[in-house]
């Protein structure tokens, strides 16, 4: 009688033990998922602004406000042609390094 009652407290501490290490692990896979979900936010967050500062530059100052800009000279250019031909290109690329300057940061913050 003995052995078992010893048997049997083993096999449920082995038992509460796996328990426990079940529940610790459902945790962290829960606070993987939230960390997951906080870095893509903040991920399309900076592509939303970054894209959005590209549309503007691109469509909006090279195609919509281009006869206003055209009053102002940029380098012997006219402002909207600039914007239009060169000033789009030039806004896409430094907003590449902005964003790899970004990414690098958040990727940084959520090494783990």
């Amino acid at each position: 009688m003995i052995k078992f009652n010893e048997t049997l407290s083993k096999l449920f501490s082995k038992s509460l033990d796996f328990n426990l290490s079940i529940i610790i692990l459902k945790s962290k896979v829960i606070k993987l998922k939230n960390k997951n979900k906080l870095y893509w936010k903040k991920n399309l967050s900076y592509l939303i602004v970054l894209l959005s500062i590209w549309f503007i530059v691109s469509f909006g100052f090279g195609i919509l406000l281009v006869d206003q800009l055209n009053l102002i000279e940029f380098f012997g250019f006219k402002l909207g042609f600039w914007f239009a031909q060169q000033g789009s290109i030039y806004t896409f690329v430094i907003l590449i390094f902005i964003y790899i300057y970004l990414m690098n940061k958040l990727d940084k913050e959520f090494k783990s």
